[in-house]
């Protein structure tokens, strides 16, 4: 570990992190600037806007719940057809299923992309609202991992907070498929 990695971890643990990320945050300074007034009050009074980004919402997290079904049900078809070294059909499995989530953090990307067009449905600071940072916001959430320099504002945090809880069942049941296959390629000794 570096000095720099060990004071990070100090501050952290001490509270100076959370002071620093608390002043970043405060009335009047850069970040706070960068969200609109009607979004750093709460007001969400537009129900359309809101019922939109409901709608959207529940849209994209059906569709990939949809697409891990489909991409483990046809990972599991094919796999117990496949002949072979147990290694090299394991391998396959977490190859499909790091392949399903990353279509699946697309799908989030290019939702939270398409709302970000109108101005209405929220905004982000510390990251631009581009495809591309928003798939890396997108896979930050998905994994639950956070990103300490990005905010997002306006209805639009709806999606990001069900695509966090979104995330944490799709890789669980990504978990509790290798299990279950691990069991099986064990079973086939």
């Amino acid at each position: 570990m570096t000095a720099k990695t060990c004071m990070s971890l100090q501050e952290r643990c001490t509270g100076k992190g959370l002071a620093a990320a608390a002043a970043a945050l405060a009335p009047g300074s850069a970040m706070a600037q960068a969200v609109p007034a009607q979004f750093a009050h709460g007001d969400y009074s537009h129900w359309g806007v809101n019922a939109l980004v409901v709608l959207v919402t529940v849209a994209t997290v059906c569709l990939c719940v949809l697409l891990h079904y489909e991409a483990l049900n046809a990972l599991s078809r094919w796999l117990s057809h496949r002949h072979g070294e147990r290694r090299q059909r394991v391998l396959l499995a977490i190859v499909g299923m790091l392949s399903a989530h990353i279509a699946e953090i697309w799908v989030f990307g290019v939702a939270s992309a398409v709302l970000l067009l109108g101005p209405q449905f929220g905004v982000t600071s510390g990251i631009e609202s581009d495809l591309l940072d928003q798939v890396y916001l997108s896979a930050m959430t998905f994994t639950t991992v956070g990103v300490g320099n990005a905010q997002v504002a306006g209805p639009i945090r709806f999606l990001n907070g069900m695509e966090a809880v979104t995330g944490l069942v799709l890789i669980t049941w990504s978990a509790s498929f290798t299990f279950l296959e691990m069991e099986r390629f064990w079973r086939d000794r």
